[in-house]
């Protein structure tokens, strides 16, 4: 079995990285520029900050039909980035403005959403039959450059607002998905495409036919093990929004004469995982096998959701000396931190893998997409919760964080229920040379 991925890869990972810089550098600075500069209270910038990131992850949905049925995933991911790269300057040229944010993040959420399933699916399609082992190790890769263009980008961009001001902190990272999408038209030629709906060839005469409904089984299986997750990313995707007030109220602190502050913080996410990653391929899930606990992809995923519980009950802790007049360094939230990303690389990279491998092969940049909707759904529920909170509960501080730990323990156990039922289809090989893949 072949060893060496293809070299085209090296283009789409780069372009990840590039854009996910891009993306977390916006967005580094954006909870408190809405707080402090367009004057929003918590409430308000924390419900703008989910629903824009709902519409970035529901966006996917759109994103993968047109590329599945018309235009092809290589084709959707260079338009839309254009698209992207005009949101980034409308935020930076509008700059302290609300026509400036609305437009765009509106844009930023067309290009960031429309082309979200879309490179996670094309790096598959880079694959061949007898290349499928090495599907495991793209993705993580794949996932690697995520978090380096995350790391750089949470704990640089601020540092750019500090000395030279918003508009440049918002310019810098529209340059970079600007160099995102040249990246990856330079690879153009060394890609392997699969053909759109309306473009796609007929099966061979003497392929046997899929049994009917046959995808749509194996889609509701797949929907059916996604349904809980979305509670995971409304507890994770807080590190943006009730993460950052926390840090707000805690003594910043300095690493070799780096101040790391309630924005810069968010780096510590991206840092951790790149941590985590090889501290469990290496040394965790082997030792994991050795004791007789196959760590399998929905084991993996269930365990992601306690870590997420865990970490909340620790930030609530937290909160509760805040609230009684203890003064606490910022370093303290490194501690939950350590637990959530933890969760974090059971749950994401694995239902990234797990999502592209079950998927029927003409449909993986709408099942892509389907595994981006549960982020979508779960910032929707911060935004909607936190809604219904300032209106009528009034709760805050410790027993938010409370709440949504236990939240999501009760949504763990309905995971551990689904996952003890699902069986994975046959395996399959399709264009793209993926199987289904034990979970």
């Amino acid at each position: 079995m072949p060893s060496e991925l293809p070299r085209q890869v090296r283009f789409i990972v780069s372009t990840e990285a590039c854009e996910r810089f891009s993306y977390y550098g916006m967005l580094s600075i954006l909870t408190l520029y809405l707080k402090n500069v367009l004057a929003m209270g918590e409430g308000e910038t924390k419900e703008s900050v989910h629903l824009f990131k709902m519409a970035v992850y529901f966006l996917p949905l759109a994103g993968a039909w047109i590329a599945d049925r018309w235009w092809g995933r290589y084709q959707t991911i260079l338009r839309l980035s254009l698209l992207y790269c005009v949101g980034h300057g409308a935020l930076a040229l509008l700059e302290g403005t609300r026509t400036g944010i609305y437009v765009g993040l509106t844009l930023i959420a067309l290009g960031a959403g429309g082309i979200k399933p879309c490179v996670s699916a094309f790096v598959g399609d880079q694959f061949t039959a007898a290349q499928h082992g090495l599907l495991p190790k793209v993705y993580g890769l794949f996932y690697w450059a995520v978090n380096i263009g995350a790391l750089f980008a949470f704990a640089l961009i601020p540092l750019v607002r500090d000395h030279w001001g918003y508009r440049w902190a918002f310019g810098i990272p529209g340059v970079f998905m600007a160099l995102a999408t040249l990246i990856f038209w330079l690879g153009a030629r060394h890609y392997r495409h699969t053909a759109p709906a309306c473009a796609a060839p007929p099966p061979a005469p003497d392929a046997p036919p899929l049994p009917p409904g046959a995808n749509a089984r194996a889609i509701w299986r797949i929907v059916l093990v996604l349904a809980p997750v979305p509670v995971f990313w409304a507890l994770f995707d807080q590190i943006n929004s009730s993460w950052v007030f926390q840090a707000e109220k805690m003594t910043p602190f300095e690493i070799l004469g780096y101040k790391v502050d309630a924005e810069r913080m968010q780096s510590a996410s991206a840092l951790l995982v790149l941590i985590w990653v090889p501290v469990l391929a290496v040394w965790g899930y082997p030792f994991a096998e050795r004791r007789g606990w196959r760590p399998s992809a929905l084991r993996r995923m269930g365990g992601g959701m306690v870590c997420a519980a865990i970490s909340f009950l620790i930030c609530a802790w937290l909160q509760t000396r805040l609230d009684a007049g203890v003064k606490l360094s910022l370093a303290w939230q490194l501690v939950p931190y350590v637990v959530l990303e933890l969760g974090e690389v059971m749950l994401s990279a694995t239902g990234l893998e797990f999502a592209y491998s079950q998927a029927p092969p003409q449909m993986k940049s709408t099942v892509m997409s389907l595994w981006l909707c549960t982020t979508a759904i779960g910032n929707f529920l911060v935004a909607v919760i936190t809604n219904l909170n300032t209106r009528f509960v009034h709760a805050s501080g410790s027993a938010e964080f409370c709440f949504y730990a236990g939240l999501m323990l009760v949504v763990a156990a309905l995971f551990a229920v689904i996952a003890t039922r699902y069986q994975s289809p046959s395996p399959t090989v399709g264009a793209t040379g993926a199987t289904g893949a034990p979970t």
